[in-house]
């Protein structure tokens, strides 16, 4: 078990907008609450990167871009191409969605060169890279597959879910993850997660990173929490 502070707890969140119709106003409420709680970041569709990136400039919260987002089905280039782009546009941080086509294909030559590439491009830039499995399309063979190339190409994080597939983040796929990456990569739980408690059991099972659009609600609860504790600190 580990202390946390509310700043610790706050720094796993990933404080996210990735409808469709965010608008410039609601970038700007999102980065605002960012900034308020101290999220580590804020995700975002790519083409909001610039717009968050003036919004944050001078804070240490991190410009996370969504790429080939939600489904993964484009090609590698342009997927390294979205990836280099957003980055020149301030973008600091990489969630790359694996093309499940080529997953259930079995072809995973064509899955590590895909996150070879994408990583190669952030790491060149010193940019975090997350690779999304998005679990709820696939059976625990092709999970842990996945795993073993992510081990040996080394992104930052895996993670779970888009939280736009028919399901998110469960206890078990954070478990398999973690189980088969150990502390060569992080793991990242998102899709479904809005409640501490929640919050709490994605990190006791091996989660160091967590992508929510209850941000908010999720640290006040923590803060509810440790005042009716007489805390100052969580063990979790």
């Amino acid at each position: 078990m580990k202390s946390y502070t509310l700043d610790n707890l706050a720094r796993m969140i990933d404080h996210t907008n990735l409808h469709t119709d965010a608008s410039p106003n609601d970038m700007k409420i999102l980065c605002n609450e960012a900034k308020e709680n101290h999220f580590a970041m804020v995700a975002i569709n790519q083409v909001q990167s610039g717009l968050c990136a003036k919004l944050l400039n001078g804070t240490d919260i991190h410009i996370g871009a969504a790429i080939s987002f939600p489904l993964g089905q484009t090609t590698i280039a342009s997927k390294v191409f979205d990836t280099k782009d957003a980055i020149a546009n301030g973008a600091n941080e990489i969630d790359y969605v694996v093309n499940q086509t080529e997953i259930k294909a079995g072809n995973w030559d064509y899955i590590k060169d895909e996150m070879t590439q994408i990583v190669t491009a952030c790491h060149e830039k010193d940019v975090t890279c997350k690779v999304i499995f998005e679990n709820c399309y696939l059976n625990d063979d092709e999970k842990i597959k996945l795993c073993e190339i992510a081990k040996e190409v080394k992104p930052d994080y895996i993670k779970t879910s888009t939280g736009f597939g028919t399901g998110g983040a469960t206890f078990d796929d954070v478990k398999l993850m973690k189980e088969h990456v150990g502390n060569e990569v992080k793991v990242k739980a998102a899709g479904g997660i809005r409640d501490a408690k929640t919050f709490m059991k994605m990190v006791e099972c091996g989660a160091e990173r967590i992508g929510t659009s209850a941000g908010v609600t999720i640290i006040k609860d923590f803060e509810a929490m440790m005042k009716e504790q007489g805390v100052s600190t969580l063990e979790i």
